[in-house]
């Protein structure tokens, strides 16, 4: 099971979107993916038209080392299953006062008795419990930056942030990577942040970009993704290019050789 974190340090980049239609084209993919919404704002659960469900099954049951996260807890939608967030978490954190609490997630997980091939993780801006846990928890980390100023800096700081993790209590996560989000090429001042970015981090920053798309801002009540309303959209295209991306680093670093299978390439959306 291959765990996959979304993160950034400011909010607007895209990175809800993201963790989305990933899952989506993953779950499209075939392969059997849980997305666990650990954003205290719940804007991922609502996206979906999830209502707030107890405690006991929300993602707070992943810190609560007296409960066992099983999937009967989880909802369905179409590509996907969802462990929603909880509008206690707030309140809920501050029980979290513990450097150990920043474990409960991964432990969590590898407690848990779950047949999911990718569980994708939606984080809040905020540098809490509650993200450093799904820091801790991933395999790889996603950062989605806007190029605009504050994104920026906010992708760079989150990067510092993962990397820490990942010398102290992750060892075995792979290298972060960045991807571009909401890049409109008729501004001057996304490619002077494209260059820069892909000047500082190199191979750290994915080829795949999400370009400005009208689609994307739309959320769909019922799970259902922007695969299945607009399949030949620029915003369905490039979350496709994405995730075959993704899976492509994904195998590299389980070691395995990577070729799209016919129910895996995703390059013939919209063709």
């Amino acid at each position: 099971m291959t765990v996959l974190t979304f993160a950034n340090h400011k909010g607007g980049t895209g990175k809800t979107t993201s963790a989305l239609c990933v899952a989506a084209a993953l779950g499209m993919s075939g392969r059997r993916v849980l997305v666990v919404d650990l954003d205290p704002q719940c804007f991922l659960t609502r996206m979906v038209g999830v209502s707030e469900p107890p405690e006991e099954s929300s993602s707070l049951t992943l810190f609560s080392p007296d409960r066992v996260l099983a999937g009967e807890m989880c909802e369905r939608l179409r590509w996907f299953d969802l462990l929603p967030a909880s509008s206690k978490a707030p309140k809920f954190l501050r029980s979290l006062s513990r450097s150990s609490d920043v474990l409960w997630v991964r432990e969590s997980l590898n407690d848990a008795s779950l047949e999911y091939d990718v569980v994708v993780i939606d984080t809040a801006a905020a540098v809490t419990a509650y993200s450093l846990g799904a820091l801790v928890a991933a395999h790889l980390v996603i950062i989605p930056i806007a190029p605009e100023y504050q994104p920026v800096i906010g992708g760079e700081q989150c990067f510092a942030t993962v990397q820490t993790v990942r010398n102290r209590l992750n060892p075995d996560m792979m290298d972060p990577r960045l991807v571009l989000t909401q890049v409109d090429a008729r501004k001057r001042s996304h490619h002077s942040f494209r260059s820069y970015l892909r000047q500082k981090y190199g191979a750290g920053v994915l080829r795949s970009e999400i370009r400005t798309s009208a689609i994307l801002s739309q959320s769909y009540s019922d799970g259902t993704s922007v695969f299945d309303h607009r399949p030949g959209s620029r915003g369905a295209i490039d979350y496709a290019n994405l995730t075959d991306e993704i899976l492509s680093i994904i195998a590299a670093g389980n070691g395995a050789d990577y070729a799209p299978g016919p129910t895996e390439e995703f390059s013939h959306v919209g063709g």
